[in-house]
């Protein structure tokens, strides 16, 4: 795995310094450019990384790899889950390449420098594996949709399901950057208007591999349910040290972000039984089940809820550029607000004002060893969250685009 991600590390640099070599180029030349900005080399990659260039590549051949006569064309480039690197090869993409929409962006931090960026260029931005509420709060844009998730949805459902089975009180195990934070913030919120109670937090940075100290913290506070605001390699560590550490013994663990990926690079031994809310698994529905075994076919693993995202978020990009003849941004984001997202993703999703793509959610929980029966067969469905429930209120966000 070393091996493999070292490689497309350096693929991927050198695509970049190939960016920056090339020569500028017209919007206007016949050519829908799409720029994937994800994470080709980090904790993401798994979850996010080429998959989510496989999938907009699916997106594009599904309608024939052309859009109102122009030929699409998809670009990406590893951001390194770096701001500040995320912002200059988008730069350069806009600048350079004549790119018409940015899509993905992992890593909250790296997607707020991105969306506030691609809001002064009046560049549209498909925003799938980053989940800060924030993005459509008081950071929002009117050029950004958020497509798959975000922290309110994710820690609203989940936090009112544990607490209605008498689990509080809380405590956090919070990842310290945006991501991490805004799951907190919003699942104390959830868990406090359901009548439970937090008792405090702790902290850890970004890609922690020694967990014991935040654990221990954790233990001592006599909280019954840990919560677990964090994602990719820090909560699978996480996970596999609170059981070195009998964590189980005294409090409940409880899931506030999972990506399918991480369940089988943790175990089920450790991840099984923890509760958590999705908008996707790909063996939920027929549709899901088709999207996924062509996904499989091409990628050697089933598709995770960001990389599903991206798929349908190009899906809805390209009819409203088919409908509006156009790939003016604002044209094309209030087509895409027109018009409902049917998929397999979504049934009735709306784009709303603030750029959340609002639709349900999925409470699953993590099936024991014995109930698995392949190595994708991970969740069990409990129930399905409408849309509306599952996400912050328009008026609650304090998008300063939505007009009062």
């Amino acid at each position: 795995m070393r091996t493999i991600k070292a490689a497309r590390s350096g693929c991927w640099v050198a695509l970049g310094v190939a960016l920056l070599a090339a020569a500028p180029v017209r919007a206007e030349d016949g050519v829908v450019r799409v720029g994937i900005i994800t994470d080709m080399s980090g904790q993401y990659a798994d979850g996010n990384g080429t998959g989510s260039v496989i999938a907009a590549q699916m997106a594009a051949e599904e309608i024939g790899g052309t859009v109102a006569g122009r030929k699409i064309e998809i670009i990406s480039a590893d951001h390194q889950n770096k701001p500040d690197v995320a912002v200059g090869i988008v730069r350069n993409w806009i600048d350079n390449r004549g790119v018409d929409v940015i899509a993905e962006g992992v890593n909250s931090a790296v997607a707020l420098a991105i969306q506030n960026f691609t809001r002064e260029r009046k560049k549209l931005f498909l925003i799938s594996g980053s989940g800060s509420s924030d993005l459509t709060g008081k950071q929002c844009s009117p050029t950004s949709v958020q497509w798959t998730y975000d922290t309110y949805a994710s820690s609203n459902a989940t936090a009112k399901a544990v607490v209605a089975r008498g689990g509080t009180p809380w405590f956090f195990l919070t990842a310290d950057y945006a991501f991490g934070q805004a799951l907190e913030r919003d699942a104390s919120k959830a868990v406090t208007a359901a009548g439970g109670k937090v008792l405090g937090a702790v902290r850890h940075p970004f890609d922690t591999a020694d967990f014991s100290s935040f654990l221990l913290q954790a233990q001592a506070s006599g909280a019954k349910i840990l919560g677990l605001a964090n994602a990719g390699s820090d909560f699978r560590n996480a996970v596999a040290q609170a059981d070195e550490f009998n964590i189980r013994q005294s409090m409940q663990l409880v899931a506030l972000q999972v990506t399918l990926t991480d369940v089988p690079a943790l175990g089920l031994a450790h991840a099984h039984d923890l509760l958590f809310t999705d908008s996707f698994y790909w063996d939920r529905t027929p549709e899901t089940r088709v999207f996924a075994e062509e996904f499989f076919k091409r990628h050697g693993a089933m598709p995770t809820a960001y990389q599903a995202g991206v798929n349908s978020a190009l899906r809805h990009y390209f009819k409203a550029v088919a409908a509006t003849n156009s790939v003016d941004s604002e044209t094309v984001i209030a087509q895409m607000r027109k018009t409902p997202v049917n998929d397999f993703f979504a049934q009735g999703g709306v784009v709303r004002e603030d750029g959340r793509m609002v639709h349900d959610m999925y409470l699953m929980r993590i099936k024991k060893p014995e109930e698995s029966k392949s190595k994708w067969d991970l969740y069990e469905y409990q129930t399905t969250v409408k849309g509306d429930d599952a996400f912050r209120p328009l008026a609650e966000g304090g998008c300063p685009y939505v007009k009062s």
